[in-house]
């Protein structure tokens, strides 16, 4: 067990010097429980490298230079590159570390915080809530113990994870809570309710409020509902993150709102997994840089992220309009039994509108689409066909196909889409605002977890980032992916204490080979780690080892700027 931070280390850390060069100057030695030694230090701002040792007591960095003493540990980091840990801004792993604490599929890409929150959240629930829980649902079973966010958060603290936790409350969630699924706005007393309840879990630590808009029951709620809640939320220093209202057709529009909501509510806003979809739509990717410029250049923090990628992953609820799906599931499913809707959806789905998100139409034809998810086992053998090789072999249509397949399955069914350019990748990776997130869960290809097909950005999207396109197409450098990866995202979301290597801070730290870096995962095959990250390091705790999961489970529940310690 590492010792707790002395006094001494304390007052170490207010008398390190920075060298000309930019590397700090240790002027003590010691003796610490872990060195990192002889690597290319970047240390997250966006600046070169140096060479220089990092030395590690406890929790975190007390010294970087060089001769600092001796250590219980030794890594030798020579000709690797040393950076903060990696924060993925947008990671479902919310119910893959319950079924499996290790985080490989991130871990072994460096990542050392998992940002949960896209609309849902794990808590507040509700007893029906927690009744209805995905827990009771999917491959992955677990039983509900918690009810708040933070609770939740906790639970994984204390079951044991190797990754870093935070989460943004859900609007979804909140809303919820209190409408159910219902299509209306919320009474004056709803809504203060719901205040209430992002309140709370900004109290115990959330990031801020993070909303999903192309989804029932999210697209119910309107502007003003979601300025409301971020007010909350802008009380605590929190953030608005969103999949905003369209990526397609009413694409720029959608982020006028975003930007609303920001100015609004008094608060910083994200734009999660910023992408045109569908081939009519690329062209507004540029409109959408200059809304964003425009607004930044206003003093509004508007910042966005993404994954490397040119197919998204969600449901085939993604693919028919939020009416037929009011009241959530069972409501949903019944609806697509009756003829008379059924033939109502024929029509909707493949005519193109801007009243609502059609992925399917954004795909451009069925066999774009590929079903990788399913509950029924009886339907599990079709994961990774394309829609149009399953309506062929069901001799219906796709759009039927997908109707009789969300009632088969009791699920709104894993999708992918192919609906993305990779010439609007390349620019958006570009842009200095851009932080990076899987929009997946974290897995390992082992147990329950080969059930179902993920997308390869599971697997994939920060060794693709640092391979394919830093190293290989150097659309930007290493320096500035790492500051992307690491100082940008925790300085938007307030996190005191990591984003950077510094004296003081937690030692989160990835060992990679810039060189080697690689991703292996494929839509076919998507089960496969990527390689050439070494070492990762998180609280200061070893959890990959020359390139080998140790088992250790040192990570924590980050709490976000408007936690309250003495409330808890």
């Amino acid at each position: 067990m590492f010792r707790k931070l002395p006094i001494w280390i304390a007052l170490l850390v207010s008398v390190v010097a920075c060298s000309k060069q930019g590397a700090p100057n240790q002027v003590a030695t010691e003796h610490f429980d872990l060195l990192v030694i002889n690597g290319e230090v970047y240390d997250g701002l966006g600046g070169d490298p140096y060479r220089a040792d990092i030395a590690i007591l406890g929790d975190r960095i007390v010294g970087i230079g060089s001769n600092l003493g001796s250590a219980d540990q030794t890594i030798d980091a020579s000709g690797l590159a040393v950076s903060p840990g990696f924060i993925n801004m947008l990671s479902w792993a919310t119910e893959s570390l319950i079924a499996d604490g290790r985080s490989e599929s991130d871990i072994r890409q460096g990542v050392t915080l998992e940002v949960m929150g896209e609309g849902w959240s794990m808590g507040p629930l509700s007893d029906e809530m927690k009744a209805e829980a995905p827990g009771q649902q999917g491959d992955i079973k677990y039983d509900v113990t918690w009810t708040t966010l933070g609770e939740y958060l906790q639970f994984l603290e204390d079951k044991g994870i190797s990754t870093n936790v935070a989460s943004f409350v859900g609007a979804t969630t909140v809303r919820i809570h209190e409408l159910g699924f219902a299509d209306r706005a919320p009474t004056d007393e709803e809504l203060k309710r719901m205040q209430d309840l992002v309140r709370a879990a900004m109290e115990e630590g959330a990031l801020g409020v993070g909303s999903s808009l192309i989804y029932a029951p999210a697209f119910y709620a309107d502007t003003d509902e979601l300025i409301a809640l971020g007010r909350v939320a802008a009380d605590y220093g929190g953030r608005y993150i969103s999949h905003i209202r369209s990526e397609g057709g009413q694409f720029v529009e959608a982020v006028d709102e975003l930007i609303t909501i920001a100015r609004e509510a008094g608060l910083g806003a994200e734009i999660y997994h910023l992408k045109a979809a569908g081939a009519d739509n690329f062209g507004k990717l540029e409109a959408v840089f200059d809304r964003i410029e425009a607004a930044r250049a206003a003093g509004l923090d508007i910042t966005a992220d993404m994954y490397t990628y040119t197919a998204g992953a969600t449901g085939l609820d993604a693919s028919m309009p939020p009416w037929v799906q009011e009241g959530g599931y069972e409501a949903w499913a019944e609806r697509l039994k009756d003829p008379a809707i059924r033939k109502r959806l024929l029509t909707e789905i493949a005519t193109p509108t801007d009243d609502w998100e059609n992925l399917y139409h954004s795909a451009g034809s069925a066999d774009k689409v590929i079903l990788v998810g399913f509950k029924n086992p009886e339907l599990k053998p079709l994961t990774g066909k394309t829609l149009a090789e399953v309506a062929a072999m069901r001799e219906t249509s796709p759009i039927e196909t997908m109707m009789d397949l969300v009632i088969e399955d009791g699920s709104r069914v894993g999708t992918i889409y192919f609906i993305m350019s990779e010439d609007n990748v390349k620019k958006k990776i570009a842009q200095p605002w851009m932080a990076f997130g899987s929009d997946a869960e974290s897995l390992a290809p082992e147990g329950k977890f080969l059930l179902s097909n993920p997308h390869p950005r599971a697997y994939g999207t920060f060794a693709r980032l640092l391979g394919k396109y830093v190293r290989d197409e150097k659309v930007i450098s290493l320096q500035e992916a790492i500051r992307r990866l690491t100082s940008l995202p925790a300085g938007n979301l307030k996190i005191a204490g990591r984003g950077q290597l510094k004296p003081g801070n937690f030692a989160d730290i990835v060992v990679f080979d810039p060189a080697a870096v690689q991703d292996h995962a494929t839509f076919a095959n998507p089960h496969q780690y990527s390689t050439g990250v070494e070492h990762v390091i998180v609280n200061g705790t070893p959890v990959l080892l020359d390139g080998e999961h140790t088992g250790a489970t040192p990570g924590r529940f980050v709490k976000g700027p408007g936690y309250r310690q003495n409330d808890q």
